[in-house]
C-alpha cells in the first residue's frame, strides 16, 4: 500500500491517513475505558445474583437467574461497543451513547435508595455523564470518521 495518492484534478500527491497507525485521542481510549468499566459492573452484578440465586440466599430462584441472565447479556452491549470504540469502529458509538443514557436513569433510582446503593450509583451517574461527554467529543467524532450534519464529503 503506498503512502500517497493521486487527486483526480492535478495529479499532485496528497498523503493518506491510516486510521490504524495514527495515535488513538485520549478522549476515544477514555470512552472506551468507561464503557468497559460499565460491562465489567454489569456482567459482575449478573454474576453475583447468579450465586446467590444457587446458593439458596435469594428467595426467588427462578426470578433471581432470570435477572442475573439479563444482567449478564445486558453487559455484552456495552462491552461490544468498548471494543468497537478501542478499534475505531464508527458504529460502537450508538450502543455506547444509548448505555450511557440508559444509565442515567438507573443511576438516579440508585441514589433514592437508603442503602449502600448511593455510592454505586454516584459512581455510575459520574461514569454515564463522563461517558457522554467523551463520546459526543468533536475528537471523538472525527476519530471515528462521523460526520457531522451538513459537512461536505471528501
Amino acid at each position: 500500500m503506498s503512502s500517497t495518492e493521486q487527486t483526480p484534478a492535478g495529479g499532485t500527491e496528497t498523503p493518506v491517513v491510516d486510521p490504524e497507525h495514527t495515535p488513538r485521542p485520549a478522549r476515544l481510549a477514555a470512552a472506551a475505558a468507561v464503557a468497559g468499566v460499565e460491562a465489567l459492573g454489569l456482567v459482575a452484578g449478573g454474576v453475583y445474583m447468579l450465586v446467590r440465586a444457587l446458593t439458596g440466599t435469594s428467595g426467588d430462584l427462578t426470578g433471581a437467574v432470570t435477572g442475573a441472565v439479563t444482567l449478564v447479556a445486558l453487559g455484552l452491549i456495552p462491552l461490544a461497543a468498548a471494543r468497537g470504540l478501542w478499534l475505531r469502529r464508527s458504529w460502537s458509538r450508538g450502543p455506547a451513547v444509548v448505555t450511557q443514557i440508559l444509565a442515567l436513569p438507573v443511576a438516579w433510582q440508585m441514589l433514592q435508595a437508603n442503602s449502600a446503593m448511593i455510592p454505586a450509583g454516584a459512581v455510575l451517574g459520574v461514569l454515564a455523564v463522563t461517558g457522554l461527554v467523551l463520546l459526543v467529543s468533536p475528537a471523538t467524532t472525527e476519530a471515528l470518521g462521523i460526520r457531522r450534519p451538513g459537512q461536505d464529503t471528501p
